[in-house]
């Protein structure tokens, strides 16, 4: 299997095939519209704007299994994020991310690359005191931690990185950058 024999499901019920971006650096992204890390909308908005032309896409799934913070049907977080960020990248069907319902795709995304760690500071902190409290032994499985977690595949299709939400934006935008 490649990231090109995934099929998603957009919002709007229309389906979205991968493999219609072979040759593209993309960017894939769960998200949710009530989190603390809601904000980086801007930046992957601000990305997307800056390097589209360049063969950057941006894929974002919603999720709604941490603490519940995308309660939303689809179109209400649709209009949420074209309202409140001016989003323009696709926005896929709100989709499990882990578990027996997670979308196939994340059970690729996940293979293909581990749960690292949520590096230093404050928020990566934050985060591991806070899924100590869930789940103790968190950090031995591949599981998605949170939202707003972030897979990046280069030009070939290959899944090159992942990035835990708590990373630092300008140091994803860097990595981008250097596929382009």
């Amino acid at each position: 299997m490649s990231i090109y024999d995934y099929i998603l499901e957009t919002g709007e019920g229309r389906i979205f095939k991968l493999d219609e971006w072979k040759g593209k650096v993309i960017l894939i992204v769960n998200t949710a519209t009530g989190c603390g890390f809601t904000p980086q909308y801007k930046d992957l908005e601000s990305m997307y704007e800056e390097f589209h032309e360049k063969g950057l896409e941006i894929l974002d799934i919603p999720c709604n299994q941490f603490a519940n913070q995308a309660p939303e049907s689809d179109e209400e977080i649709h209009q949420f994020c074209t309202l409140k960020y001016n989003t323009q990248f696709p926005q896929m069907k709100k989709s499990d991310v882990n578990g027996p319902n997670q979308l196939p795709l994340y059970a690729y995304l996940k293979s293909q690359q581990d749960f690292k760690g949520f590096g230093k500071g404050v928020k990566a902190i934050a985060m591991n005191v806070m899924l100590k409290k869930i789940d103790k032994d968190y950090k031995k499985n591949p599981d998605i931690k949170w939202n707003f977690t972030k897979f990046l595949v280069d030009r070939q299709g290959h899944v090159v990185a992942r990035f835990e939400p708590t990373e630092k934006m300008d140091l994803i935008k860097e990595e981008i950058q250097k596929l382009l």
